[in-house]
């Protein structure tokens, strides 16, 4: 099945909260995450009486004919730890066969840049695909997600005024082992009415959980978690708006830590999206936006005038962040005027409540998500 239709939206729900303007280092909301549905390791949760989630769950009802299938992908962020170290001797070169001594410190300034710890991400995804719909009404299908812990250095080189180029320090990451755990059961409600149940689980080790900080616990957490659920030969019925006759059952539906909402272009019905963040039926990015500013409910053209004017030093600190808010910080410096002229306001086509087709002013800035 082909998610691309709404793989914006669901790249906006996966970074939403992974830097905050000013996207600054040294920015206190910044000094930790602030991704939606986290998954913490289930130890921790249980310790904390549920406060912070272990699993995430999310039920919804599809029609279906025969032979339906059902493609699902459950996506999430692994946080990685990104440690600045400074070697106790300096080297022409990166050692080929043997790891030079180095500590670790909290920045360190080489290359005309001061490099900081830091925590990266990197973007993880299990896919089932063309699941018999009728199978997983006789039994559930699990799968189990197992993600080595390691370390990665990358060598950080400088230059003497010389202009001769020695190996300053290096880059440290660090990313823990993950274990979860993705059930995924479905159970007859009518005929052809089925109620889909996704559950998402984390089960990393996570021994002594009171000894850990919240940094450290993020590094075993799936960050941002959601899935995108896609059926052949079916569709699928909106929790929001369901139909007259599917109330009752649909308010059965338990959703805990998700919610379901359709996906894709309005007026379809084959696709949806269990997101962390709550939103409307058919969510869009509007085209307007040049990209991901890390908060899809934010108003870009606001966001975008705030980061250019920001001083040089401050674009430098977000440049010092790492390659996403560079990435960020290059796009919004290069947008043309006409590119910002758009950003100020829209028009969109609405349906008038008997049906006819109408216009009016969305709002007088345009948003990322709409």
């Amino acid at each position: 099945m082909n998610f691309k239709p709404i793989e914006d939206v669901a790249n906006a729900v996966l970074y939403e909260g992974y830097l905050l303007y000013p996207y600054r280092h040294s920015a206190v909301k910044n000094r930790q995450r602030w991704n939606f549905g986290v998954l913490y390791p289930r130890a921790y949760s249980e310790l904390q009486n549920g406060a912070d989630r272990w699993f995430m769950k999310t039920q919804c009802l599809l029609r279906i004919e025969e032979t339906a299938r059902l493609d699902v992908k459950v996506r999430f962020l692994q946080a990685v730890s990104r440690e600045p170290a400074k070697l106790r001797h300096s080297a022409s070169e990166w050692p080929r066969y043997a790891e030079p001594e180095f500590d670790i410190v909290e920045s360190l300034q080489a290359g005309g840049a001061v490099l900081r710890s830091w925590q990266e991400a990197i973007e993880r995804a299990v896919e089932f695909a063309n699941l018999p719909i009728d199978d997983l009404v006789l039994g559930p299908v699990n799968r189990q997600i197992q993600i080595p812990g390691g370390r990665e250095i990358e060598p950080v080189k400088d230059t003497v005024k010389n202009e001769d180029t020695f190996v300053a320090g290096a880059i440290v990451r660090t990313r823990e082992e993950i274990d979860a755990n993705v059930t995924i059961t479905a159970e007859r409600c009518d005929r052809d009415v089925i109620r889909l149940t996704i559950v998402v689980s984390n089960h990393t080790a996570c021994p002594n959980p009171r000894m850990l900080s919240r940094d450290q616990l993020l590094l075993k957490s799936l960050l941002s978690a959601h899935a995108v659920m896609a059926v052949d030969r079916g569709e699928f019925f909106s929790l929001a708006d369901p139909p007259e006759a599917l109330h009752e059952l649909a308010s059965t539906c338990k959703n805990e830590g998700a919610w379901p909402v359709l996906a894709g272009e309005s007026g379809t019905s084959n696709a949806m999206l269990a997101s962390p963040i709550i939103l409307y039926d058919h969510p869009q990015i509007a085209p307007e936006s040049a990209g991901n500013l890390f908060d899809g409910t934010e108003i870009d053209e606001i966001l975008t005038l705030r980061i250019l004017t920001l001083s040089d030093d401050e674009k430098q600190a977000i440049r010092e962040s790492d390659d996403r808010a560079r990435e960020l910080l290059a796009r919004t410096e290069s947008l043309p005027v006409e590119q910002l002229l758009k950003l100020h306001g829209a028009l969109r086509g609405v349906e008038a409540a008997d049906g006819a087709a109408t216009k009016s002013v969305e709002s007088s800035d345009s948003r990322s998500m709409q």
